[in-house]
């Protein structure tokens, strides 16, 4: 049986969007990546930390106020780390929105990180 073609996933790694190629038809149950770079490098200590660190930065917050992706990597990583760390905090931020646990705002409105551009906020779903 072939999946429908508008069907999609989130990628474990990044949580990026999957969507379906003819070449996975007879395997689309078990694509979990978007990238072979995604499968060689699944989540590592610091994702999980980074993902831990987002959700109790935003517990400590008023309700449906936001955080902005750097606190949580400069609440993880130090001084001199932090900005290079930034895609990692991204790809947990993405992890937490397939999990249903945050939204990412830009201008005010939830957007999706994967086809966002420029400065994004952290909350709460």
């Amino acid at each position: 049986m072939t999946p429908d073609p508008r069907a999609s996933k989130l990628c474990l790694s990044c949580g990026r969007e999957i969507t379906w190629r003819k070449k996975w038809a007879a395997n689309w149950e078990q694509v979990r990546y978007c990238s072979e770079r995604c499968r060689r490098a699944p989540p590592s200590d610091s994702g999980v930390a980074l993902e831990s660190t987002i959700l109790a930065l935003l517990e400590n917050r008023a309700r449906g106020a936001s955080i902005c992706p750097s606190e949580a990597a400069r609440a993880v990583f130090d001084a001199a780390q932090w900005r290079r760390e930034m895609e990692n905090t991204r790809r947990a931020a993405r992890r937490l929105v397939a999990a249903g646990k945050l939204e990412i705002i830009q201008n005010g409105h939830v957007v999706d990180l994967s086809r966002a551009k420029g400065p994004i906020r952290l909350r709460l779903r």
